[in-house]
């Protein structure tokens, strides 16, 4: 089911890993910068026309009306949505401890004010992929931390078939979290409009959640016009095990990824030859008794592999050099072994901390760096939905005793109006 890959042929394995995550934007850009332009142009008109082309909705408006979501609260499951508020609660209490405050200080014996001002975003979007699948995990990991940095106004898009009707497990999660503004639209144009406001959506200052292709290129595009969180690639898990570990737990946790779509992946690391061929026997029997067995199996085929290794060191260095998405510890000390890690997104310790409950539960964000962005990027957090601002005093004296260094510099850089705006406050009359 999966190829197994000898130690030597690891690197060219990892080499074409990281290929799969150059999406091909260049196919599509001019038809998105079209859409983005039709929509900053033409407003809802064009939100119209995209509806209906993509999604064979027809609608002027897009709004969810207040009846549509307390008809979706009193009709869901209450179990479901008992799920909903439990996970929203985990969620909620993860991220109120990021808050950050406003903070000054005096430097020891100086007439000086230094100082940072936490203030939150103003208006923040956030995109729910919808139609045929519905994401309430989705909205609680942007929502919850947008609402804890203080975000005044959370609008949420998410795409609908051609009924109009958004699942109810969506609307419930977006009216648990205090979602403000709920509308019926997605894709590019979804964006677009997010980014640059129409007669019914507000203008948002910045954009999040994920989506396809299409909605990942228009988010490149408004960038710099608003904040993005991210250019989110193919999901992906890996698992570093040992050979004490369990392998029917493994091939069920490399299926979880495996089933978002083709082009996720899938990876075991282990220094047990014998634990690698007893995964691929409990993926032969699994992948077939599962509903998306063909995305499956295209992905574990396409993108999956088992690399093994000499040593658990070794497993968990090309861990590093990989940065997953998710990576999973199972090993015999799980604690120890972590703390080798540098490059992850989200890092899920011993047998009973599978992938999904981070998903979905656990109340870390499951909106993660992916495609090796690890290295150098994190999860969704508070901090992606607050701005700093820097806060600067210097008494006269303070500046006095300043003044030759910043002059000095200013000198240096050939910035003579920056070197006369100190000089001048201290000319003689």
């Amino acid at each position: 089911m999966l190829k197994i890959i000898e130690e030597k042929n690891n690197k060219n394995f990892i080499i074409e890993l990281n290929s799969r995550n150059t999406q091909d934007y260049k196919k599509i850009t001019k038809s998105v910068e079209a859409i983005i332009e039709d929509v900053k142009n033409n407003g809802n008109r064009a939100l119209a026309k995209y509806a209906k082309k993509y999604d064979g909705f027809e609608e002027d408006n897009f709004e969810v009306k207040d009846y549509e979501i307390e008809k979706a609260v009193k009709e869901i499951d209450r179990k479901l949505y008992e799920t909903i508020e439990k996970a929203y609660n985990n969620i909620k209490d993860y991220h109120k401890k990021q808050k950050r405050r406003t903070n000054t200080y005096k430097p020891e014996n100086k007439d000086i004010i230094l100082g940072q001002i936490i203030k939150p975003i103003k208006k923040a979007g956030i995109y729910i992929p919808g139609g045929k699948a519905a994401y309430p995990s989705t909205v609680l990991m942007n929502a919850v931390p947008a609402k804890i940095a203080g975000v005044e106004e959370i609008s949420m898009i998410t795409p609908v078939g051609k009924e109009g009707k958004i699942s109810p497990s969506i609307l419930v999660a977006a009216y648990i979290c205090g979602v403000d503004k709920i509308y019926k639209v997605g894709g590019a144009h979804g964006i677009a409009a997010l980014a640059y406001g129409t007669e019914t959506i507000s203008q948002v200052y910045k954009i999040t959640g994920p989506g396809n292709i299409y909605v990942s290129a228009a988010k490149k595009l408004v960038s710099g016009k608003v904040g993005i969180d991210m250019i989110a690639g193919p999901s992906e898990i890996l698992i570093v095990a040992d050979k004490n570990a369990n392998p029917e737990y493994i091939a069920a946790d490399l299926i979880s990824q495996a089933e978002h779509d083709e082009m996720a992946a899938s990876i075991l690391i282990t220094d047990s030859h014998k634990l690698a061929e007893k995964v691929n026997e409990y993926l032969k029997d699994m992948v077939d008794k599962l509903e998306r067995k063909e995305i499956i199996k295209k992905s574990l085929e396409g993108y999956g592999g088992i690399l093994l290794t000499d040593s658990l060191n070794e497993s968990l260095n090309i861990a590093n050099e990989i940065a997953p998405e998710h990576l999973e510890i199972l090993t015999e000390n799980p604690f120890e072994d972590y703390k080798k890690i540098e490059n992850a997104g989200a890092i899920f310790l011993g047998e009973y901390s599978p992938e999904p409950v981070g998903d979905y539960f656990a109340g870390p964000n499951h909106t993660l760096p992916t495609s090796g962005t690890s290295k150098f990027s994190s999860p969704l957090s508070v901090d992606d939905f607050i701005k700093k601002t820097s806060l600067i005093y210097y008494s006269k004296s303070s500046l006095e005793e300043s003044k030759e260094d910043i002059i000095r510099f200013a000198e240096n850089e050939g910035l003579t109006g920056h070197a006369n705006s100190i000089k001048i406050r201290f000319q003689e009359d």
